[in-house]
């Protein structure tokens, strides 16, 4: 395949997650639900019940240490969730959702599934399986690069 062919590709896959970002905090927005598409991350993240260091989200979530700890200074100071130290470390905390932000999440989870929905209409069900087929190949080559 040419190297252009490569960059349309390209161009066209970080303009279309740059497009579902903007719409969904368009709608964030208009819906005013208090939170940003990043904070969003963050929370459904943290909703699994899992406990989970800074590191770890920050893996979780594809986001570097100085970004995050913003996003979790604000979801802290929202009241929707809390750093604890850490039982085994006490350089790091463990992060856990209160029961106001348990409750955003229970929220809003149906009301961003919609937002998604908007996203995905008019595909079918073998779309879906060949662009999960897809993003998985490109993420698994870059993951083996260990950048």
């Amino acid at each position: 395949m040419a190297k252009e062919q490569f960059s349309q590709y390209s161009f066209l896959l970080d303009r279309t997650a740059r497009r579902v970002k903007q719409y969904a905090q368009q709608k964030f927005k208009l819906e005013a639900f208090d939170i940003t598409v990043d904070q969003w991350l963050v929370l459904r993240q943290l909703a699994d019940g899992e406990q989970l260091s800074q590191t770890e989200l920050a893996q979780r979530v594809s986001k570097d240490h100085p970004t995050l700890t913003r996003i979790l200074d604000i979801l802290e100071k929202k009241q929707l969730l809390l750093r604890q130290q850490h039982p085994s470390d006490r350089r790091s905390f463990q992060l856990m959702l209160t029961t106001e932000g348990e409750e955003k999440v229970r929220h809003l989870r149906p009301k961003i599934a919609e937002i998604r929905q908007q996203a995905w209409k008019n595909l079918t069900e073998q779309d879906f399986d060949e662009f999960k087929r897809i993003l998985t190949t490109i993420y698994d080559n870059l993951n083996q690069e260990n950048v």
